[in-house]
């Protein structure tokens, strides 16, 4: 669920908040302080912050810049009385991804934080990985290659999902051990050469070429 942090000192305004927000699906935490809405902004554990300017204990373009200082990720709503220019330009100066006013309409705020969670939403992985041919489904943990679908066993997978996320890159053994075993070279072990020699025999000689003195390459079009 979304988590929305509230920094707002007037009971009121933060009662209404939360309950429109509430009835929108989104769960809230109110601090009444620049103190205690700075605390909790940097747990993490929020998906965006609605901020007053006018707070007791301190300004809250202050707690904005303090914040940016640490996080630059979590999106800011400015919600505040102050309309003047030189105010709104202080906000978006100061890291604010948006400036509300007060009085506001609650429909116009709601439309705002969801441009602002949809901007800072993560892009979502890609879940087929393409490269001459040949495909690697991340969900199934299956191989493609033309119309032949293979099967790899886990070590397998794993080391050709390494070169699929870096095509036409020379990876070196030490590389690859490191990333798919999880441990420092062994410069007598030739595990990565035996397990670059299945894949080869599954996926195609010439997918993965040997690159002298270097390591290996997974192709790309107009090479090998």
């Amino acid at each position: 669920m979304t988590r929305i942090l509230i920094v707002e000192d007037e009971a009121r305004i933060a009662s209404f908040l939360v309950k429109g927000l509430k009835a929108q699906g989104y769960a809230t935490e109110v601090a009444a302080t620049g103190g205690d809405g700075f605390a909790r902004a940097r747990s993490g554990e929020f998906d965006l912050m609605i901020l007053d300017l006018g707070l007791p204990d301190r300004d809250g373009l202050t707690v904005l810049r303090d914040l940016r200082d640490r996080d630059r990720r979590l999106p800011v709503v400015i919600l505040t009385a102050r309309d003047d220019v030189a105010d709104t330009v202080s906000g978006f100066e100061s890291g604010a991804n948006d400036y509300v006013t007060k009085p506001f309409k609650f429909d116009e705020l709601l439309a705002r934080i969801r441009v602002r969670l949809r901007e800072s939403a993560p892009a979502p992985e890609e879940s087929v990985l393409r490269v001459e041919g040949a495909a690697l489904d991340l969900r199934t943990r299956r191989a493609l290659v033309g119309d032949r679908d293979l099967e790899l066993s886990a070590r397998e997978f794993a080391l050709a999902e390494f070169f699929f996320r870096h095509p036409g890159q020379v990876l070196s053994r030490e590389q690859i051990l490191s990333s798919v075993w999880g441990y420092d070279f062994d410069p007598g072990s030739n595990v990565v050469d035996v397990y670059v020699g299945y894949l080869r025999k599954k996926l195609g000689p010439n997918l993965i070429t040997s690159v002298r003195g270097m390591g290996y390459r997974l192709e790309r079009a107009g090479r090998a």
